[in-house]
């Protein structure tokens, strides 16, 4: 972080609009402010949406935004929250950098939850925050407030710009840094004087390269035929897969690999959708929620194939019990992951686009037949247990996997899906259908209540020709519901699916196995959401019985706009299968 403390260069009412130059070719050597070199930035980096909420400090960008509407849209967020969450899913179905503008003190802090969102899920962001000026920074000056600090743990880089010179070089390296390697977000914080002080401008060179910074570890082949002899002389082999397949844009890759090696594969879910969901070898979900095969045969597999995945909690369980009798070999492109969690037998360091197409030259081609029926036989015996029962419910009360059924017989999987946080989120991942890579938009590591209505907008923003259905609870959606203001002014075209069963659904289920049904404050009461839609001008329904379920969800997804869905579900299901807190994954309960 600069320590250089400069005075104002121009007074708040000379507008960096005043000063502006026309943008394009013909600007490097002109005298510009330090706003007009912020979004002369974000052009040469190719960014064509910002979300954001203006404010006192960081004005000066604004201002010098008004010239620059033709050339970057930008999209008035009614919250910095949902901003973030906003940015987070249009990177994460467009594969691009998603850009953020907040001003300095509650706006900056506002963005905090997003940024440790997207640290854990590595989801790329540059967000940019406005300051006070550099002269008052240290005073306690209104909405004034250590932003770098404060961010520091949930940022894979920040820094903070007191002299527009800077700003070039800085957002160059802001991009350069998000983007490369393992992604992650990134905040700038630019005092108001860097955005009202000119500066000899001198172009703009985007980042490729940064001394000390080493992105993509040295792929070391030795480790990578270390691994393919491994796999050759396994009789249970098992891939494991999570999101650095589709961060490293290696789903061809991947899938190469797993039908030349004939390995059943299972994802975690931030991995889901990188291999279709009815791939012959796809055996499904791993983890808490997950499938049963997947987590009682991740202890009796031979050798265990992670790729692009960090043995979090939630899909190890018990550590001391996990995978014991395997040997793992660990496919990262963050050196910090092997051997964090799980011990590894053979590292392989680096972008599993390259390190796939090399072990899969090595690996012998095989089917693993019998060891794939082990998968089926369990597959068949939670259909019959867990699956069919909960398709098709023996109450007049509709559950959350017979929605998610009949959503996807309308999507056909190509539907992006975002869901929140909760019960309809395992049953989300569970049960939806893809066919598409970045079609699973979902808060993993963080489990941030409130992400799924913002990232739908966003999601929607990065992938604008595909149809995107947010699927979020009823204690999820008041936590951001603000954001209808957004899709109102902006007419983004999501459809939103409210599985309504009047509580906190995943605390409640935790309290009823746990704690004797001492339901604790999770009854929650909710207002009457399709009225609220529709003082948005947004229009919707609410349905209760079953036989108007599959026409209802027809009209939302054939509705020209915004919709929104409110599903009566059952109160007190629960999501299996489970395994619970502090037992191996081959405990899993399936009821």
């Amino acid at each position: 972080m600069t320590t250089q403390t400069l005075q104002p260069t121009a007074t708040p009412d000379q507008s960096a609009a005043s000063q502006a130059l026309p943008t394009g070719e013909g600007l490097g050597g002109a005298e510009v402010s330090g706003s007009v070199a912020v979004l002369e930035a974000l052009i040469a980096e190719g960014v064509d949406t910002i979300f954001g909420y203006p404010g006192g400090a960081i004005m000066p960008i604004y201002d010098a935004l008004y010239d620059y509407n033709d050339k970057i849209r930008h999209i008035l967020v009614r919250h910095e929250q949902g901003g973030i969450h906003a940015g987070q899913g249009y990177a994460r179905t467009s594969g691009r950098v998603g850009v953020v503008f907040a001003t300095s003190g509650p706006g900056a802090t506002n963005l905090v939850t997003g940024l440790a969102d997207a640290q854990i899920d590595s989801t790329p962001l540059v967000c940019i925050t406005g300051q006070v000026f550099a002269h008052l920074l240290g005073t306690d000056a209104f909405q004034e407030t250590d932003v770098i600090n404060i961010t520091t743990p949930v940022t894979k880089w920040n820094y903070q710009v007191t002299d527009a010179s800077e700003i070039p070089e800085v957002l160059a390296k802001a991009f350069y840094i998000a983007k490369s390697g393992r992604p992650g977000p990134v905040l700038i914080d630019i005092t108001k004087n860097a955005q009202l002080q000119k500066f000899a401008y001198k172009g703009y060179t985007p980042c490729n390269h940064i001394r000390s910074y080493r992105p993509k570890p040295i792929v070391r082949k030795e480790y990578v035929e270390e691994a393919a002899k491994l796999i050759n002389a396994a009789e249970r082999p098992f891939i494991l897969f999570g999101q650095g397949v589709i961060l490293g844009k290696a789903e061809k890759e991947f899938q190469q690999f797993v039908e030349k090696s004939g390995i059943p594969a299972a994802w975690t879910i931030m991995g889901l959708s990188a291999l279709p969901t009815d791939h012959p070898q796809n055996v499904g979900m791993l983890g808490m929620h997950g499938n049963y095969g997947p987590n009682v045969l991740t202890n009796e597999c031979d050798v265990l194939i992670a790729i692009g995945m960090r043995f979090d909690d939630r899909v190890t369980g018990r550590l001391d019990k996990y995978a014991k009798q395997a040997k793992v070999i660990h496919l990262d492109i963050d050196p910090a992951e092997i051997d964090k969690n799980v011990k590894a037998t053979v590292p392989v360091w680096g972008d599993c686009k390259e390190t796939l197409p090399l072990l899969t030259q090595l690996v012998e081609a095989k089917q693993h037949t019998e060891w794939l029926q082990r998968f089926a036989e369990f597959t068949q015996k939670e259909q019959e247990i867990c699956i069919q029962p909960e398709m098709n419910p023996d109450s007049e009360v509709m559950s959350m996997a017979e929605v998610l059924d009949a959503l996807n017989e309308l999507t056909n999987g190509d539907a992006v899906i975002v869901t929140d946080v909760g019960q309809h989120q395992m049953v989300g991942c569970r049960y939806a259908k893809f066919n598409k890579t970045r079609s699973n938009v979902t808060s993993g590591g963080l489990g941030t209540m409130g992400f799924a209505l913002p990232a739908a907008i966003g999601a929607k923003y990065g992938a604008p020709d595909r149809p995107v259905v947010a699927i979020i609870g009823d204690g999820g959606f008041q936590m951001t519901l603000q954001e209808l203001g957004t899709i109102m002014q902006f007419g983004a075209q999501v459809k939103i699916l409210i599985l309504n069963n009047e509580f906190l659904g995943m605390v409640r289920q935790w309290q009823q196995l746990f704690h004797d049904r001492r339901y604790s404050f999770v009854n929650i009461t909710s207002p009457d959401f399709v009225a609220l839609a529709k003082s948005y001008y947004i229009e919707g329904q609410k349905v209760s019985q079953r036989a108007t379920l599959k026409a209802a969800l027809k009209t939302m997804l054939d509705h020209d706009g915004a919709y929104l869905l409110e599903v009566m579900v059952g109160k007190e299901n629960n999501v299996f299968p489970m395994v619970p807190q502090g037992c191996s994954v081959s405990e899993i309960r399936l009821q």
